[in-house]
């Protein structure tokens, strides 16, 4: 019976060891509560590092024995694993880079090497308790390189990656020397999550530039199997946010604060200790504000919040002495005998006590540099049951894209930030009411619940659309088929596309020349059946490569023939007009002097813009304008413009392949027809073909064939097996 297992770096408990025992603590998180609707279920389970060094093997299997009635199975690591993977790679490489802190990545091998020891101890946990029938759930960058890992083991398994901070930009990726292994490691999943748009678009950009993968509306082909890319915004519990701040125990708290405090507005603002969170920025901003509005001394203070996080690191250390710091500084400037301006815990508070501050305060100032999510701003909102109460929130934050009624600052801004204070303080209540009151109805509808139910949807239509392509993937049993009726066959027929089908693409077209092993097996083919060359390639360049051939030639899709038998050169199928060719070339040098590397190659009645050895995102950008530019020009001239692999043709429309096989197989009693083409101008061909013929194509992607096969040297085994 097939299971889901879940994955993260941390279970989702404490490991805590008092008196000689072990305690497990569960986590509040958001995380936990949502799957809990996953891992809690018949079979499944969650895999993860208890959070404690267990060295002692008795105590190992007493925490086993614990967490397996828990539905939870631990990973231990070291504390040499901890300090290297989790505290050096993890923290020092991957969290700066990936929050566009460059100056504080530490590019240490020592850091990588336990990065991917600990990344296999966690493929070898999760081996332990899979099978090939399972749904695994590999969450966060700590375990970048776990899904192709499991992958490998486990190549029929269904594989999801969810990445909960921001995926960087291409220039920062590019830094990286471990970027090429962390990219493959993650697109062994069949779908890859982040919170926003853009991290997504950075992953899919990183991925086309140093994978070379190219991509369409989020899906990518990683070694021909399907890929999902998308984004899925992380929600909240709610409900629980919601009732807690109605609950007796929160009033209670917010009565004792509110005598404590008085009658004055209250800024709530809370974080982990973490550089990206943007915390000295945000004291500046107040300072500024008690500065240039003496109106608001004694009237407003800031309840500050700030959870302990790493600061044994010398870096957190000296954050928290420039928090302290400006904390003090302030506090001994305005501060008087009733009134204190920033009220600063650095310490962690339990939930109804954080449901308080968010209940009573009046504005939320969550201003990180750079956040994946930031769930504060969310709790914030859901915990205004009264519906008074202002957002101001980063635009830097991936909640930001969601909540689009709070007040947007960009935190570099300390003068944007200041007046987006005095704007709040100054709003009157029916405003409030309709910006909280509409954030709280998105949160409401897509909760941490409804994210868990959106991506577990998406995997599996994911896996659907893999199983559809799967399903026409050549196998053994078909060529076995294909042999027999090739071999029985009194009068067989072959259309073999070449570039992408017969030999793989170059970087410059004139260099793809067959080979002498290809050479050798078309002349076998031509001895055994009619074999038909049918490519976007010139008369010149086809006639050249296969001189001496006994095979048919089709040339420009379609325009030229030439048979094995006949004396004469070169006939033409069809009269065409090429008087459009100047202006249209014209367009396409345009677009060659702006993009480096790119090229035209001129055939007798069609004009080629090659792209291939242009820089990945240029290429394809500079691709999308020139087939904007000529589709208006197209209509003018009544022609087509075609995108390949790499390239864009403009011809005539009623010049194609399929034209040109109808016309070859015209009278003609073929019992054995295979046609084998690798992009858009080969689906002409089989919508060409008769029912009973066999149609590839190369690659896996939807398409007009009846199968599909893996790259030019799938096809190359094929063709030698017929003729075995």
């Amino acid at each position: 019976m097939s299971k889901t297992i879940i994955v993260s770096n941390r279970l989702p408990i404490s490991l805590q060891h008092k008196n000689g025992k072990f305690e497990f603590k569960p986590s509040a998180g958001g995380l936990a509560t949502g799957l809990g609707s996953i891992y809690k279920e018949g079979e499944n389970i969650w895999i993860g590092w208890p959070g404690n060094d267990v060295e002692d093997e008795g105590q190992r299997k007493e925490v086993v024995d614990e967490l397996k009635k828990l539905k939870m199975a631990p990973v231990f690591l070291t504390k040499k694993d901890v300090e290297l993977y989790y505290e050096g790679f993890s923290n020092e490489t991957i969290w700066p880079a990936f929050h566009y802190f460059t100056q504080h990545i530490n590019y240490e091998d020592e850091y990588w090497d336990a990065y991917w020891n600990v990344n296999k101890k966690f493929c070898d946990a999760i081996l332990a308790k899979a099978s090939d029938s399972d749904t695994i759930w590999v969450h966060d960058y700590q375990l970048l390189l776990l899904p192709m890992m499991l992958r490998e083991k486990l190549p029929n398994a269904t594989i999801a990656f969810f990445q909960h901070i921001p995926f960087p930009s291409y220039e920062i990726m590019r830094m990286l020397p471990w970027r090429k292994q962390m990219l493959e490691g993650m697109v062994g999943a069949d779908l890859i999550g982040f919170h926003t748009y853009d991290d997504m678009r950075h992953f899919l950009s990183a991925v086309g530039r140093i994978l070379g993968l190219s991509n369409e509306s989020g899906f990518i082909q990683a070694d021909n199997r399907l890929v999902n890319v998308d984004a899925f915004p992380m929600g909240i519990d709610y409900e629980k946010f919601e009732k807690a701040a109605l609950s007796p125990k929160t009033k209670n708290h917010v009565k004792k604060f509110k005598q404590t405090l008085g009658d004055q507005k209250l800024l709530i603002t809370i974080d982990r200790l973490d550089y990206s969170k943007g915390i000295p920025n945000r004291i500046k901003v107040f300072e500024k504000l008690l500065d240039e509005n003496p109106k608001y001394r004694g009237k407003v203070s800031m309840i500050m919040v700030v959870v302990p996080s790493r600061d044994q690191v010398q870096s957190y250390q000296t954050l928290k002495e420039e928090i302290d710091t400006l904390v003090g500084h302030i506090n001994s400037k305005f501060s008087t005998l009733n009134w204190v301006p920033i009220h600063y815990f650095y310490r962690s508070f339990p939930f109804n006590e954080l449901s308080a501050f968010y209940s009573m305060s009046d504005i939320a100032l969550v201003t990180p540099l750079r956040d994946g999510m930031n769930l504060v701003c969310k709790e914030f909102v859901a915990s205004k049951t009264d519906k008074k109460g202002v957002l101001i929130l980063s635009e830097m934050a991936g909640a930001s894209k969601e909540l689009v009624d709070a007040i947007l600052v960009n935190p570099n801004d300390q003068e944007g930030v200041t007046s987006a204070i005095v704007e709040a303080l100054s709003m009157d209540e029916e405003e409030q009411e309709l910006r909280i009151t509409s954030m709280q109805a998105s949160l409401k509808k897509y909760d941490i619940f409804q994210w868990v139910k959106v991506f577990m949807d998406r995997l599996q239509f994911v896996k659907e659309k893999q199983a559809d392509l799967e399903s026409k993937a050549l196998d053994k049993k078909i060529m076995a088929q294909m042999k027999k009726a090739f071999n029985a066959a009194k009068k067989p027929l072959l259309f073999l596309d070449y570039d992408g089908t017969l030999v793989g693409f170059k970087g410059k077209p004139q260099d793809a020349f067959p080979d002498e092993e290809l050479k050798v097996l078309v002349a076998k083919l031509a001895q055994k059946c009619q074999t038909v060359i049918i490519s976007g390639r010139d008369k010149e360049t086809l006639g050249a490569w296969f001189e001496g051939q006994k095979v048919d030639m089709i040339a420009e899709h379609g325009v030229w023939l030439k048979r094995k038998d006949q004396k004469e050169d070169w006939i033409l199928y069809a009269e065409v007009d090429d008087s459009w060719k100047e202006d249209i070339r014209k367009v396409m040098e345009y677009y060659v002097l702006r993009t480096p590397g790119a090229l035209i190659e001129e055939k007798h009645h069609s004009l080629v813009w090659h792209f291939r050895k242009v820089e990945s995102g240029l290429g394809d950008l500079r691709m999308r304008e020139l087939f904007s530019h000529l589709k208006y020009m197209a209509r003018g001239h009544n022609l087509q413009v075609l995108e390949g692999n790499k390239v864009l043709e403009i011809k005539r429309p009623d010049i194609n392949k399929g034209r040109a096989a109808t016309a070859m197989m015209k009278g003609e009693d073929y019992d054995f027809i295979m046609a084998l083409g690798d992009d858009w101008t080969d689906e002409d061909t089989f919508k060409a073909m008769p029912k009973n013929a066999y149609t590839i194509r190369v690659g896996y992607t939807y398409t007009q064939a009846n199968y599909n096969i893996k790259n030019p040297q799938a096809v190359r085994e094929l063709l030698k097996s017929l003729l075995e």
